[in-house]
């Protein structure tokens, strides 16, 4: 059994007057809309093309509130990974010094030393926690302030897309029974008219409203991470400075040492060591080469 839903009866009832009717007929048709939106039904192409430049707009605000989103879930483990990073070097540090301490020989001096550099790198990293929150803190702002507030921009332009496309979708149904020797037919094109230019009028007002909201969010995405970034980039410079000088002091002072020879565990070894036995390898396999050869010729 199917009913004809644009020419209910109940909305031509002679009880209801014509405000109430045509809050009736308004309200269905936007419940229709938004039912046929929640089921992916396809639209007419030229209406959804009138709407390419918000669409693309949307994309655009979407792509700022993931990536904020994800950003600031980033930050957290970074933080936290940070944290781990400079416990482990501190752990390190503390056990070279005291396994160098037990050493006499000038491989303990080098373990003091190395401890010294890495526990000493292990507090200073410490110092990249204060703009990393600051950043955390700025990003947080954002996402609860800025997003949150052109968001409901943005529920509110859906919600009036929505009735102007219900509107549209109503003159349609109207326009396809009009007969134009009906007074009340006409009557009624004319307030279903009426009623698209009204909600045509409010969704351009909230169109608007959405594309400079989209365009101010990004403008303020890019404003926040140019001031909340240079900190955190400082900290990380001046971090690496001290790091570099740290170990630069450690390799002057350890490079006239003997390098430690791995008879075990050769992987060890220090590159000139390995190259060192390469080279003598070679050496030994040209000259029994020619030794070979010199005895073929003989």
């Amino acid at each position: 059994m199917q009913h004809d839903y644009g020419q209910h009866s109940n909305f031509d009832h002679p009880l209801l007057s014509n405000s109430t009717l045509s809050k009736m007929q308004k309200q269905f048709w936007v419940t229709k809309q938004t039912v046929f939106k929640k089921l992916g039904k396809k639209e007419d192409e030229c209406v959804v093309a009138s709407d390419s430049d918000l669409d693309s707009k949307l994309e655009l605000y979407r792509s700022i509130q993931q990536t904020c989103y994800d950003l600031q879930r980033i930050i957290e483990r970074y933080q936290e990974k940070t944290c781990n990073l400079s416990q482990e070097e501190n752990a390190m540090g503390r056990f070279l010094k005291e396994a160098g301490k037990q050493d006499k020989s000038q491989a303990g001096k080098m373990m003091i030393l190395v401890g010294k550099a890495m526990s000493y790198t292990g507090q200073q990293r410490l110092s990249l926690r204060m703009p990393l929150l600051r950043l955390h803190q700025e990003v947080d702002t954002f996402r609860r302030r800025a997003i949150e507030d052109t968001n409901h921009n943005i529920v509110a332009m859906e919600r009036s897309r929505t009735e102007y496309r219900a509107s549209l979708n109503w003159m349609k149904e109207v326009s396809q029974q009009l007969d134009p020797d009906t007074n009340r037919q006409m009557e009624k094109f004319r307030k279903v008219q009426t009623q698209v230019r009204t909600s045509k009028q409010a969704f351009d007002k909230q169109k608007i409203v959405c594309l400079q909201k989209v365009d101010l969010l990004a403008a303020a995405r890019c404003n926040m991470f140019s001031h909340a970034l240079i900190t955190y980039q400082s900290s990380l410079l001046k971090f690496a400075e001290m790091a570099t000088k740290a170990f630069s002091n450690v390799a002057k002072n350890i490079k006239d040492y003997q390098p430690f020879e791995f008879n075990v565990v050769k992987e060890l070894r220090d590159d000139s060591l390995k190259l060192a036995e390469d080279t003598d390898r070679i050496t030994e396999e040209v000259g029994e080469e020619a030794c070979e050869k010199k005895d073929d010729d003989e």
